[in-house]
């Protein structure tokens, strides 16, 4: 789709379809592809890399560092690595990690323990409002240097540490400041202990365990993960081929679902154990949905899904399934909304920083079409209803810069039937350039107006 602003109307119920697609590639192993492609020795080879706007993003910072990459066709990239400190830039070199937190929260990582580093990294206008302040704190550990001082925003400065030494830290439910150690770490000084309190995706460490000398795994007394980085260690070439992302798959799941008489094969999925819980939970709560071929690649699991329409139970989602299927959300609370009674998500506090605050604005969108939700800080309760008797209104989604609310509000639109006009709509090429040509290819209709 353009690049250039456009919003999208949908009017039209969609039709019960029977089909076969692939979704588009998983955007959190493609930017981890590169950047550590970027720092092993070699000739790192990505095959079925995700062609969004993010992976861009960080393809062009590499470059800036000094990194060649090269275009061999379509989805396939070598990325020539020169080892571990080998990123180089003038002083006050600007890397614009446009919308992409995957980008700049790894990125950074990796700058904060290379030798003689002064950029000033910035993003688009969604990623400046959202907080870096955890990132910060972390690598200021390392011994690195962020300018102007308490600011926890971009556009920042950053100053990597002249002696970086590895540390001890207890990773949360962010797999992004958990990367970011990681990444850290490599370049660092001695070990850096990681004590995974929480689990989180683990595609970094996967890759990482690529070169065995660099990391290792272990279960602590707790049976909690206690990851070690070695540091200075040589990094081997990686070749990986990227598999389907479980997330964007997930919205045509719930297309499937939500749709009377329809059913669904979405191919070559990745469905690693820690990026399923969206599908775990509806399993759990009658969804049709099986997992098939199901095999091993470049330590991911990957595989095709099979979803039928399906009678669903109102959700119980606790806290633990928040790592697994943080991105989904917003689409499981469309699905709450269009399933008969009152249905709890609890330990959602996270939700208020990404692209926008996403319990906030989901419930605005639910509210629009008369469904009653409650929201605090940490839990989401809606009263979902099994028809909507007000149809003729339009939902309104203003310019977010949000792509998880824009496609979620487009499967609300396509499933009821009522008219949608959703603004900034181009912020889906972020993650899901295929978004829309998929929709067409499952029979939904829409009109998109160019704004500018």
């Amino acid at each position: 789709m353009p690049n250039k602003s456009f919003s999208l109307t949908v009017s039209n119920q969609i039709k019960p379809f029977k089909k076969v697609i692939n979704v588009d590639s998983d955007k959190s192993i493609s930017i981890r592809s590169f950047l550590i492609g970027a720092i092993s020795h070699n000739i790192s080879e990505v095959k079925n890399v995700l062609e969004s706007e993010d992976v861009y993003s960080c393809v062009d910072c590499l470059k800036k560092l000094g990194v060649k990459i090269k275009k061999v066709k379509p989805k396939h990239y070598l990325v020539y690595g020169k080892g571990l400190g080998s990123f180089y830039a003038k002083k006050n070199t600007v890397l614009n990690c446009g919308n992409s937190g995957t980008t700049a929260r790894l990125l950074i990582g990796l700058l904060s323990t290379n030798p003689d580093i002064h950029v000033r990294i910035k993003g688009d206008h969604s990623l400046n409002k959202r907080s870096m302040g955890k990132l910060i704190n972390l690598m200021s550990e390392f011994g690195t240097t962020f300018l102007p001082k308490n600011k926890t925003n971009f556009p920042l400065t950053l100053i990597s540490s002249p002696i970086p030494l590895g540390f001890e830290y207890k990773a949360g439910v962010s797999a992004q400041l958990k990367s970011a150690v990681m990444l850290g770490g490599l370049n660092a000084n001695g070990v850096t202990n990681i004590i995974e309190e929480k689990k989180s995706r683990d595609h970094t460490e996967n890759m990482l365990l690529q070169n065995k000398k660099l990391i290792k795994i272990k279960k602590n007394k707790k049976g909690q993960n206690h990851i070690k980085i070695y540091g200075k260690e040589y990094l081997d070439p990686l070749k990986i081929n990227v598999g389907g992302d479980p997330s964007s798959a997930a919205f045509f799941t719930a297309l499937t679902l939500l749709t009377p008489d329809a059913k669904l094969k979405i191919k070559h999925v990745g469905l690693n154990p820690r990026r399923i819980g969206f599908y775990e939970l509806l399993k759990k709560h009658g969804a049709k949905i099986k997992f098939k071929n199901v095999k091993r690649m470049n330590n991911e699991i990957i595989g095709d899904i099979e979803v039928q329409y399906s009678k669903l139970k109102a959700i119980k989602a606790g806290a633990d399934y928040y790592v697994s299927a943080t991105d989904e959300y917003p689409i499981l609370f469309v699905i709450a909304g269009l399933t008969k009674g009152t249905s709890i998500f609890t330990g959602i506090e996270d939700l208020a920083n990404k692209e926008s605050n996403r319990i906030e604005e989901m419930r605005k969108v639910l509210v629009q079409i008369g469904i009653k939700c409650k929201s605090t800080k940490n839990e989401m309760k809606i009263f979902g209803a099994s028809e909507i008797r007000n149809k003729n209104i339009t939902i309104k989604v203003p310019n977010l810069g949000d792509h998880r609310i824009c496609m979620s509000t487009t499967v609300l639109s396509l499933v009821t039937g009522i008219k949608a006009d959703i603004k900034n709509f181009e912020t889906v090429g972020t993650s899901s350039p295929s978004f829309l040509k998929i929709i067409k290819s499952l029979g939904g209709k829409f009109e998109i107006k160019k704004t500018s």
